[in-house]
């Protein structure tokens, strides 16, 4: 009787050892020894995706849309009715001062003493030299923004509100794409954000007046500026371990192409509304993705929609020419214990706060982000002392970040996470411009790849929208750094140290996540750093 109880507790245990180990196997063995890490499959999916990537880089077009461009005071009594006159002709001086550098003043005049001249001769006698006045119209060089066509003129903040506005509803797109993306699918997020960039950006080119340029700009960014986080998630889950770094750099450096094909298109496109019209019509092609671009896996086997990751993994392993063992596949489509979702599902914010581990990330990982955007766009607004075209200006400082893109690829696998984000962000007010740029570029794509890497897949858009949400804190701060230059001139490179130094001592708080596993669940998420998961 003893005999037969002993004999089958150890039947017992050997099943539950066995079931454990079964339970063991998660999505990253099944690509790693079975599928396939980065086959054809992901090979098509990326390049599928690299077009909402590089689109995203779109939403900036308002550099050019509403630029500066030169202009001055119009002068009625010399015969200027209107926009449409020569900048500078031979009389000027006689109506409009110069500055202190030696330029004409855009926004002031002469006091005109009641008198009229003409386009060929205004002499200064008919205005009072020793009294200036505001413009109460202008004269403009250029016609290829909205200062023209909507007469914006010396209304200097007016014109910037574009950029203000564009953060704003790029801060307000990350959480609601983040949830919308981890509740209903990474595909799905990635069609209706793509859409909705291109719907309210081809009306925006046939704005009648800034205030509807302004309202479709902010929709267009509230709504539909998440195309490119969307489509980074659905990249990273789909590739194993080994080609993550990989993938990483390739979603920074096709936002990159993308934003040096807005320079091109607008260094060649005369008017601003062609330019926007050329850029966002061909994001309605990507609708059709419902029907060829299948669901991420790892969603899907987050989710415990097990009949649709069945046809996916058995869809990439075809498409890989490989195959899946029926014991793979029966421990995926396994529920997990702490996967299991309760009635009426789970909470973000409860999870977040249940764990001290996740609540310390949540707090930390908005600081990079912060620290991160702020250097970034602070140097970037300095970038039009390069060379003498805004256009080329642009894309330089574009480009520099593909060749640092993949550098990263090299250190990330080299040194890990960690010391990169800590040795790039303390160093960056030491480096000279490019090469500062090219650095920066390097901590933004180790950002990516380390916030999603600290998140399990059942949260993992959501909490990466929140920290680069959080982050937007930066890069709204960053254009007011050149007026602190009148009270210290070295007072933005000290605060760009300062934060940077702040920011990579706080990187010391996380665990490094080289060549761990990609977490798919809140405790898989816990135990990074506290056992190496090979």
């Amino acid at each position: 009787m003893k005999e037969n109880e002993k004999t089958f507790n150890q039947t017992s245990n050997d099943r539950e050892f066995s079931n454990e180990k079964e339970k063991t196997i998660d999505l990253d063995d099944v690509l790693k020894n079975e599928i396939g890490q980065f086959g054809r499959y992901q090979i098509r999916t990326i390049i599928l995706l690299s077009l909402p990537m590089l689109m995203g880089a779109f939403s900036s077009e308002y550099v050019f849309s509403a630029a500066s461009i030169p202009h001055r005071c119009q002068i009625p009594e010399c015969g200027e009715v209107g926009k449409d006159f020569e900048l500078q002709p031979e009389w000027i001086l006689n109506a409009v001062p110069e500055t202190n550098s030696g330029g004409l003043s855009s926004c002031q005049r002469y006091k005109p003493l009641g008198l009229n001249g003409s386009l060929d001769f205004c002499p200064a006698d008919i205005f009072n030299m020793n009294n200036v006045i505001a413009c109460e119209g202008y004269v403009y060089g250029k016609k290829n923004s909205v200062v023209y066509d909507f007469d914006l003129g010396c209304q200097e903040w007016m014109r910037a509100f574009a950029g203000t506005l564009s953060t704003i509803g790029t801060l307000l797109v990350l959480p609601i794409t983040g949830y919308f993306s981890d509740r209903f699918g990474r595909r799905l997020a990635l069609i209706v954000n793509t859409f909705n960039f291109g719907l309210f950006g081809s009306i925006r080119a046939f704005s009648t007046n800034y205030t509807m340029y302004l309202v479709l700009h902010f929709l267009q960014t509230c709504l539909g500026a998440g195309l490119y986080s969307s489509a980074y998630i659905f990249a990273t889950e789909l590739v194993g371990p080994k080609y993550r770094v990989l993938t990483g750099a390739i979603c920074p450096s096709m936002f990159a192409v993308g934003l040096m094909a807005l320079g091109s298109v607008a260094w060649v496109t005369e008017s601003w509304r062609h330019m926007i019209l050329f850029l966002h019509m061909p994001c309605f092609l990507i609708v059709s993705y419902y029907w060829f671009l299948g669901e991420s896996v790892r969603w899907l086997l987050s989710k415990q929609k097990y009949n649709r990751a069945r046809s996916a993994l058995e869809n990439v392993a075809k498409t890989n020419k490989t195959e899946i063992s029926q014991k793979s596949m029966e421990a995926l489509l396994r529920p997990k214990a702490q996967m299991t979702v309760p009635k009426g599902g789970r909470h973000l914010v409860k999870e977040v706060l249940r764990s001290r581990i996740l609540l310390r990330r949540v707090c930390t990982t908005p600081i990079w982000w912060i620290a991160s955007t702020f250097v970034y766009y602070g140097l970037s607004i300095n970038s039009t002392s390069l060379s003498s075209s805004m256009y080329l200006n642009y894309i330089l400082t574009c480009g520099i970040e593909i060749p640092a893109n993949f550098t990263t690829i090299l250190i990330l696998n080299w040194i890990g996470r960690k010391p990169t984000l800590f040795g790039d962000l303390s160093m960056a007010r030491l480096l000279l411009y490019l090469l500062g740029k090219l650095g920066i570029s390097v901590v933004m794509m180790t950002l990516y790849v380390y916030t999603s890497e600290l998140y399990p897949t059942e949260y993992r858009h959501s909490l990466l929208a929140f920290s680069s949400m959080i982050g937007r804190i930066g890069s709204i701060s960053a254009p007011l750094t050149p007026a602190l230059m009148v009270y210290w001139q070295s007072l933005p490179f000290v605060l760009f140290g300062g934060m940077g130094l702040l920011a990579s001592l706080l990187v010391l708080t996380q665990p490094e996540t080289q060549g761990m596993k990609l977490p798919d669940t809140l405790a898989e998420a816990e135990a990074i750093g506290k056992t190496v998961v090979k």
